[in-house]
């Protein structure tokens, strides 16, 4: 029988118009896009300025706001890093972007390497972090048991070989490191009043859309297991604000607020928050 059936059928809002459905894997309780751009299209659907992983960008107020929540963001995700205790601190950032959470690292005593796909982002990383952003052909040159630590923020989602990079990252890691994912959760209250609007599917950049189950299968079949989630609290707003301009045409702050909140409040019963943030160490080296 198979196992595969359609979940949501949703249009890619940011770029290019297209209609793309949602598989649902029932063996690891994952979404899949369908149809998968070819690696060499996947490139077209992130060419626009509106994609503000990849700019520096503080064009109107909702670009400020980002870039306000994204300086606090970064604390935080530096007291999470800082909270595992390495004494030689090696890091790497997949999927760096414009390089913020290196810089930051960087001048908490961590050492930095980055791997950023998009040659522009990548261009204004390293001159933050003196050259120490490399093209993503770079993950294959790396020794095994480099690093302390492997971020991925928001980034699993957008890789086409899913379980061979989750392999890889294995490798990379020391013994005792950790590998910190952040993905969003298809199952949180957000994603489920918002339905085919909900902008943190943004298909077809976003490959897979993930569960606690669903992760917690993929990193199975790699002898990991996930030692903590946290949750990220300003995803449900931020998300929540562009789901409105999806289904209305314009941005309702007052509206997703009320749904930014409620998801949150929601999730403090049953885990489920608009974004989790999953601590992982490996069961065998």
């Amino acid at each position: 029988m198979d196992n595969k059936t359609t979940y949501l059928t949703v249009k890619d809002y940011s770029v290019s118009g297209e209609e793309f459905q949602l598989i649902y894997n029932n063996e690891l309780d994952l979404l899949e896009t369908f149809p998968k751009p070819s690696e060499d299209k996947l490139a077209a659907y992130y060419e626009t300025e509106d994609y503000i992983s990849h700019t520096d960008g503080s064009r109107n107020l909702f670009e400020k706001t980002y870039q306000y929540i994204k300086s606090i963001a970064l604390k935080r995700k530096l007291k999470l890093i800082n909270s595992f205790s390495f004494q030689t601190k090696s890091l790497l950032d997949v999927g760096c972007g414009t390089g913020d959470f290196l810089k930051i690292a960087k001048s908490n005593g961590w050492t930095i390497t980055g791997v950023e796909p998009n040659s522009s982002a990548r261009a204004i990383a390293n001159t933050k972090t003196e050259d120490q952003v490399f093209d993503v052909d770079q993950l294959l040159k790396f020794k095994s048991s480099s690093f302390d630590v492997i971020t991925l923020w928001h980034v699993l989602e957008h890789l086409p070989k899913l379980q061979d990079h989750i392999s890889l990252f294995k490798q990379l890691l020391k013994p005792n490191g950790k590998l910190v994912i952040a993905v969003p959760n298809y199952k949180s209250f957000d994603a489920y009043h918002y339905k085919a609007y909900w902008a943190a599917y943004d298909v077809p950049r976003h490959l897979w859309h993930f569960s606690q189950t669903s992760i917690s299968n993929l990193l199975e079949k790699e002898e990991m297991i996930v030692e903590k989630t946290e949750p990220m609290y300003f995803d449900s707003y931020y998300v929540s604000l562009l789901s409105e301009k999806y289904k209305s045409g314009f941005m309702n702050p007052f509206k997703a607020f009320w749904f930014g909140w409620l998801s949150n409040r929601k999730a403090k019963r049953t885990g489920e928050y608009s974004s989790l943030i999953y601590i992982v160490k490996k069961t065998k080296n």
